[in-house]
Order: C-alpha cells, then structure tokens, then sequence
C-alpha cells in the first residue's frame, strides 16, 4: 500500500484487503465517510468496571491511596499537608478499570434490494470498513447483515474477503418489509438499547414501522447524465444530518468492486475430454455466443458466461451428418445455430429461415440486392476453402443470412422453396471485416470498385451443381475499366446503405469494441493495415497509426485496462504464444498460453480475447479486467 496517498494512509491496514488499484478508489469513500460518522468515545472510568491496577496521578481521592511523598508533609510541616489538603494539591494513586466486552455494540442493517443494487453497494462496502474500525476503537463489538435475509442465519462480525462475498452474492430483488425488520428488532434484541444501531438503505428505510429511532443512512445515486456521483445522508437519532457527495470510481472498476474486488474467483476449468477438439472459432454477432468448428466436422454455439464466477454452460452441438461437409455457421439475432453445409448435390441450410408477413406495398419491395455494391465472386464457395461465417439479419422484409468465407467473398443465401433447396447469390468480394453494429451489417471492402452503371442483371444465384462454376457476377461496365483499388467502409441499413472511402491502404482489417474511447457511431473501433508493419485506428474525427514490430501478426483491435482511454492493437509474439497490446505510445503483455495458439481473435461487441491453442486449449480473456472469464482444456485442469 505504499502507493497510498498520505490523507489514506491511516487506513492502510483495512484498505489492504483489496489491490491497490482498486484501494485508491475505495480509500477516498472510506475517509469521507469516516469523518461523516464521527468517532465513537470510549467509556471513562468513572462509569466503573472491574478494577484493573493503577492508570497515572490525580488530584482527587481516599487518603488510602495516597502518594508516600505526600506523607512527608505529615511529618515534616504538618499545617501545610492540611494547607495542601484544602486546596486540592495533594496527589492520589488514580485506579484504572477493565471495561467488560460487548456491553457496547454497534449493529448495521444493509439495504440489499432494488433500491441499493448497482453502484450504491460501494458506498456500503465503504461503510462496512468504516464501522469496524469505529467499533474496535471504542472496544464495542460489531454485528452487521442484510435486511432481506433471514435473522435465523445469524450477524456477522467480520470484515474479510470471504464474508464480503458473501455479502457482494446476497442481492435481492425484494425491497426490506416492516415484517423483516421487525423480526431483526426481536432476534438481536434491539429494544434494549443499544447505543447505536444504523439502517444502510434508500429513503424508503425511513417509512418502516421502528425505523424512526434507528440511525440511518440514506445512498442515492446521482440521476444526471455525464455524472458519476452518489449522495450519502448520515442521520444519526441524536445528531443533525450530514451529507457528502462521493465520485463514484471509472466504470471497469465500479465493475470490479461489486463483482470480485479480492480477484479470488477464478474461472474453473472446464474439461473437454472425450468431446472433440476444437479447430477454430469466431464470435457470434451479437457477441454472447462463441461458434465453434471442431475436428470432427460438427459445429458447436455455446453462451459465454457474464463473469468468471458463472457457470459455464453446455455448448449446444450439431454433428455432422454422413456425406456432409461444413461450410460456415454462425448464430441468428434473435436464437438459433445456423449452419451451411455442402453435399454431392446440394447446400443445405440448418435452421429454418424467418420471414416477415406480407405486406400491402409488396410489389414495391426493393431486392436484397440493391443494398450491395455489386461484385463478384472468383469461385464458389466450399469446405475446402475453410471455414466461413453466417450472419442473420433481419429487417421489414423478413430474415436474411449472410455468408462471409475465408477468401472474402460474400454471398446471400436463401431458400428456393419451390425446389425446396438451398441456393447462393454472390453480393460483393474482397471483404476483409464484417460485424453487425447498431442493428446494421458493417464491412470494409479493399480491392478494386465497381464503377457506377454496373447493372445489377448481372447477380444471378451461383448453382452448386458441377460443371456449373460460379462465373463473374457482374458484367463489364458500361463506360470505361473498373476504378483504381481502394478501401471502402459500407454500412447495410434496412432501408438504405452507405459507402465512405477510408484512408488506409488496405489490407486486413478488424473490428473492435471500445471503453471510454470515442469512435465513429457507425463502424465502432476499426483498424486496418497501412503498408508494412503500420495499422490505422479509426477513432472520432482522427486516425492514429501504430508501428508493429517484426515478427508479431494482429489479430484484433481493442481497449485494456491498464491503459485507460486508449486503443490499441492486440497482437500475436513470434514466439506464438505470448498475446499483448500495442498502443500509439505503449504496450503491455496480456497473457501468456500453454501451448503455441493456432488462432485468437477480439470480439467487436465486448471486452473479449479469444484464443485456442494447438493443444485444443480455449480461453476468453476479459479485457476490462484481465481475468479469465472461461477456459476449456483437454484435461480440464
């Protein structure tokens, strides 16, 4: 804690249960708080007790306890020992008493129901520190739970890391009832007066029957934008009300310190033995699911958990059937796996397609097609090529799937229903990055453009039968060759579609998500390559190029918590094992696997590193916090 500033340093000793990242944060809550409480003043002796020796000299007392200096005077000059007497200068033995134990005590009540959820459950952490301390300095005894639970499980009278989560667990989404309180009243025997006894809650405390004797203290949250505050209200039963308004710590760390503030949760292994090994993955679009290819040709979706004390759920398999072969798969907007997979004869689609119903104005229904650039497809998609990725969409005119394969292609598939099978119509090439954002498909496209008058009569459904090769999709333009290669940003709306040329030089792309960096609403955080080991972050109104050392490959782009308002580049060392962040003025090493990594990438929709190890070993790392949030091995340890 050595980190501490001076005004915190007195409380070093409590504030040392928490790392010293997040105690700088708590300190400032834990002294404001402190000094609006006050102190608790110790009993004095003249309240009695049982005797316990001698404590210094007083000028008061029985001549049996009087100094042998002062019996000089009875010998040597004794009208000035009778002088002194009357004066009251004579000095006495002063008795010290051993005061008994719980005689005194202070009892708090938590709020932990709807009205306390969030942000107000670190001012009562706060609290918890603040009232420990006030009770051992004034040698009372300490009893603290929460209203909503039941009195029979008892107080406790600790502050450590294992009851503190405890209590972080105990949320409720009923607010404290009269009946509750009442019950706490009787279990702790509270009408026999203790000196102190504190209510931790909302205002609504204060409209419980027995409340109005208790001391009280009111967290409320601060409802104005751009403002991170909470207002505390002291209301001691004999004292004037104190108020104080505390600056609520950054976002990650709020998160931090109502999820796991000790970091002593860790992601428990989960044990893939026996299941197939996992070959690569992607995130889904919505970013709540990972999509999983496995060795043995099936496909997998599984939930990731919300932090690294959820379980972790099942992943939801689909095996491959006979004569199958996987071409790519995603997850659909709204639930579901979604998988392409080729026959000798066929595409066939798992899942079933979701349309809107008609419409009066049907007949003025765009085609899918015109929200695309037109472009072309250089082969047709298949297994071979690797693994691709499916994209639900929908909008007013029903549900749409999106294939992106590893060469960049981008086809839409759809069903043929009078043939009841499954066709593909090539939309564009040459994409590089594509994510769903704000309800819009989003992809940069790096290669040369169509020019303008290109007629779409040219996109026609590409038929997996052989010897039928899927030939170019458009035709030659009508005025002059293909414009010069460039990098373009689409955004795919349900209504309309936008292009922008971006100033990059193309090349790969990704997207990313962003903490407390300001980025275009459109594309989110996006990175691209601009010549040799140089990559461009778009943020708001500027770009900024970042210098990739030798022999490290990017594999996303993204925000970490040990460079606060930054973006920056995750990449991969030449030692293929080694995953860190590159930022415009700073790097810092993320994680280190167990074995080299054969793929990782970043999730554009949250704070996720994803990576999977030529062992099979799969990782999330938590970006905001460096925790792992999930990790799958072979053996499961």
């Amino acid at each position: 804690m050595s980190s501490l500033p001076p005004a915190l340093r007195p409380w070093a000793e409590s504030l040392a249960l928490f790392p010293e990242e997040l105690a700088v944060h708590l300190g400032p809550f834990v002294a404001r708080l402190s000094a609006a409480m006050g102190t608790l003043r110790p009993r004095g002796e003249t309240e009695g007790g049982e005797p316990q020796g001698y404590d210094g000299i007083t000028r008061r007392g029985s001549f049996d306890r009087l100094l042998v200096s002062e019996w000089l005077w009875a010998l040597e000059a004794p009208d000035e020992l009778v002088r002194r007497a009357a004066y009251g200068e004579l000095s006495f033995l002063k008795p010290a008493f051993r005061q008994p134990q719980g005689a005194r005590r202070i009892v708090v009540l938590l709020d932990a129901g709807p009205d306390q959820l969030g942000n107000p459950r670190i001012a009562h952490l706060a609290l918890l520190i603040v009232m420990a301390r006030r009770a051992q300095a004034a040698g009372a005894s300490f009893a603290w739970g929460v209203l909503q639970a039941s009195p029979e499980r008892g107080t406790y009278s600790e502050v450590t890391p294992s009851v503190l989560l405890t209590w972080l667990a105990a949320r409720d989404v009923e607010p404290p009832t009269a009946e509750r309180l009442a019950a706490w009243h009787a279990a702790l025997s509270l009408g026999d007066a203790p000196e102190e006894t504190w209510l931790v809650g909302s205002a609504r405390l204060a409209r419980l029957p027995g409340a109005q004797s208790m001391s009280r203290i009111e967290v409320m949250e601060v409802l104005v934008p751009e403002e991170r505050k909470l207002t505390v209200d002291v209301r001691p039963a004999s004292r004037p009300v104190r108020s104080i308004v505390l600056d609520l710590p950054p976002p990650d760390d709020s998160i931090r310190l109502l999820r796991d503030p000790f970091q002593s949760r860790v992601a428990k292994p989960v044990s893939m033995a026996g299941r197939p090994k996992a070959s690569s993955f992607h995130f889904s679009a919505d970013g709540f699911r990972l999509v999983m290819f496995h060795s043995d040709g099936g496909v997998s979706a599984m939930a990731i958990p919300d932090s690294v004390s959820s379980t972790a759920p099942r992943p939801r398999r689909m095996k491959l059937q006979p004569g199958h072969l996987m071409l790519a798969a995603g997850w659909r907007s709204n639930g579901g796996l979604l998988a392409l997979m080729e026959r000798a004869d066929r595409y066939v689609l798992h899942g079933t397609l979701k349309s809107q119903p008609p419409r009066a104005d049907a007949s003025e229904r765009r085609p899918v097609t015109e929200r695309w650039t037109p472009g072309h497809a250089s082969e047709r998609p298949a297994a071979h090529s690797g693994l691709g990725r499916l994209f639900s969409w929908r909008d007013r005119d029903g549900e749409s799937v999106l294939l992106l394969t590893r060469t960049g292609e981008l086809f839409l598939v759809y069903l043929v229903k009078a043939e009841h099978k499954v066709e593909l119509m090539a939309l564009d090439n040459s994409v590089t990055a594509m994510a769903r954002i704000h309800g819009k498909l989003v992809y940069v496209r790096s290669g040369p453009s169509v020019p303008v008058g290109t007629g779409l009569r040219g996109l026609y459904p590409v038929s997996p039968n052989p010897p039928n090769v899927c030939k170019p999709v458009y035709i030659a333009p009508l005025e002059g060759p293909p414009s010069p290669a460039r990098t373009t940003l689409h955004v795919v709306g349900p209504d309309a579609s936008t292009s922008t040329v971006l100033e990059a030089r193309g090349g790969e792309a990704f997207f990313g998500h962003a903490v407390g960096v300001k980025v275009p609403g459109d594309s989110g955080l996006l990175a691209m390559s601009h010549g040799p080991r140089v990559w461009r972050l778009f943020l708001e109104g500027s770009v900024q190029d970042i210098m990739v050392p030798p022999g490290f490959f990017v594999v996303g782009v993204g925000c970490w918590h040990g460079a606060p308002g930054q973006a920056g580049l995750v990449v991969l060392g030449p030692d293929e094992r080694t995953l860190s962040w590159f930022g415009a003025k700073e790097h810092h090493v993320l994680t280190r696997a167990s074995a080299p990594v054969v793929h990782a990438e970043t999730s554009h929709a949250t704070s996720l590193l994803g990576l999977l190890t030529q062992t099979g070993e799969m990782v999330l790392l938590d970006l905001r916090d460096g925790q792992v949030r999930y990790r799958a091995t072979a053996e499961g340890s």
